[in-house]
């Protein structure tokens, strides 16, 4: 039986979550990721991480269907982790995997309300049910949220409200999961460019700059430094860190 650890990383085809896979691979932990429906990109995040020495494997999963989530651990994760990892259990879960549909509050729809609501809450609470009963005791779970709980942008009340709802189900696990020595915590990236909303941060010279503008360090943020903070609470050094929101954001909006 494999003696590494393995994190599950949802999302982990491109963006934020490209590299906080590589980057827990970095930590010596095996890592397993989901992907929407580009395989391609998925599998060459698998690529770099065996480069790394690391196992890895990738495997299609739409999120927003909660019909999905029990025959993906019972079909798809835990066949792949015997046949592939030579293992039954995980150690870490991030909840990753998203998209946001910015639109003001007054004509925000239901059915915008809805697809947040199932990607980034119903997603990370149940998902994390059923992952409950292959994660090891000591293991951790991180959630992926926003700088939008902190401070307010119009046009994202739906997305933020479902991530606020996030950080607080985050202290809920930390504490019916402290008997089993089961870490939660918050990450909170800031504005960051990746292609998420058509790669409107990365792309728009005129937003990029006054997000800037409104940032201590003087930048918006990259993909590379959301990855290693993740990482890092993927390992035993981070085993007192519990029930936090760590905001990755350069020091946006203070």
């Amino acid at each position: 039986m494999s003696t590494n650890k393995i994190a599950l990383v949802t999302g982990g085809s491109r963006g934020l979550g490209r590299d906080m896979a590589i980057n827990i691979a970095k930590k010596g932990l095996d890592v397993v990721i989901t992907y929407q429906s580009n395989q391609t990109a998925a599998d060459s995040v698998v690529s770099e991480i065996e480069k790394i020495g690391q196992k890895a494997l990738a495997i299609p999963l739409d999120v927003s269907i909660y019909e999905n989530y029990e025959p993906f651990f019972s079909h798809k994760l835990l066949p792949a982790l015997n046949n592939h990892f030579q293992a039954s259990t995980i150690d870490y879960l991030v909840h990753n995997a998203g998209q946001i549909a910015p639109a003001p509050f007054e004509t925000a729809s239901i059915s915008e309300f809805k697809d947040m609501i199932h990607i980034h809450l119903m997603a990370p609470f149940f998902l994390t049910q059923h992952a409950l009963k292959i994660m090891n005791n000591g293991g951790g779970i991180i959630n992926i949220s926003s700088g939008l709980t902190r401070f307010t942008t119009p046009g994202f009340a739906t997305y933020a409200a479902m991530k606020g709802g996030l950080e607080v189900l985050t202290k809920y696990q930390a504490k019916e999961l402290g008997a089993r020595k089961i870490r939660a915590n918050v990450v909170a990236p800031g504005a960051i460019e990746t292609d998420i909303m058509g790669g409107a941060v990365r792309d728009n010279s005129t937003l990029n700059k006054a997000l800037a503008a409104d940032t201590a360090l003087g930048r918006v943020g990259l993909p590379t430094d959301i990855g290693a903070v993740v990482a890092f609470l993927c390992t035993d050094e981070a085993y007192w860190i519990n029930a936090q929101r760590i905001e990755i954001s350069g020091g946006m909006n203070l």
